[in-house]
């Protein structure tokens, strides 16, 4: 029963993470794309971008998502030594290894960041021939959402094609691929920071909302302030009356 409980927990939790992983990779491809197609064409998009075509879209990319993780579904096991169980793949033939591999490299890693590399250049020099962009502010965000992909997933693909190189240590593609998954997953909440934290309107807000709450609170105070020493001269003049 424990063994069961163990297995199911190691094809669980990294079924989980690769899902959350792929698919914050394809809703930042759907991003880009739409983007630049709102660039290219601002009267197409309009009036043919909807919100049941859009939710169309984000489906299939969560099919996608697990469809390429599905894999830890397959693959993980728990294996026990000395008195510890260890969670690994577990794969049937090094054809196996290979193909998951070569197929997360692809579809995970070079074809979404070379349609976003495309995507955001196309934007680029679009706000740049067009003199739409005011300030050098968006060309830096995008710089910002390439380079954060770009450094985040390098390090896991980089070790997880290394292990199909049987000449690498074991310990060290080990050790490499515990850093580099900890950095890709890091990309999932770096994302929104670089969308939602880097716009003048949000900062602006937050910086607005922090004061009026300092402001509330030093007004809150004041206000008990005034009280109390009201409350207590008013005691003080009775005091001196009654004696």
């Amino acid at each position: 029963m424990e063994d069961k409980c163990a297995q199911f927990m190691c094809k669980f939790t990294s079924f989980v993470m690769f899902l959350n992983m792929f698919s914050s990779i394809f809703l930042l491809v759907i991003i880009s794309v739409d983007r630049c197609i709102a660039v290219i064409f601002p009267v197409w998009a309009q009036n043919q971008r909807t919100i049941k075509k859009a939710s169309v879209i984000v489906f299939l990319a969560w099919v996608f998502s697990v469809s390429l993780s599905v894999p830890s579904l397959i693959f993980r096991d728990i294996q026990h030594h000395l008195d510890r169980t260890r969670c690994h793949n577990n794969y049937n033939c090094h054809d196996s290894h290979n193909s998951v591999s070569i197929s997360r490299f692809i579809f995970g890693f070079l074809m979404p960041f070379l349609i976003i590399i495309v995507c955001y250049s196309i934007i680029f020099f679009k706000l740049r021939s067009n003199q739409m962009a005011k300030s050098s502010k968006p060309f830096k965000i995008m710089t910002a959402l390439i380079g954060t992909f770009f450094l985040c997933w390098l390090p896991y693909h980089t070790f997880m094609l290394a292990e199909l190189n049987h000449g690498f240590p074991i310990k060290i593609i080990a050790f490499g691929l515990k850093i580099g998954t900890l950095i890709a997953s890091a990309n999932s909440f770096l994302n929104p920071i670089l969308y939602v934290f880097m716009g003048n309107d949000f900062r602006r807000k937050f910086k607005n909302s922090i004061l009026s709450k300092i402001e509330n609170a030093i007004g809150e105070e004041g206000c008990t302030t005034n009280r109390y020493l009201s409350r207590s001269s008013s005691m003080d003049a009775r005091t001196s009356t009654h004696i």
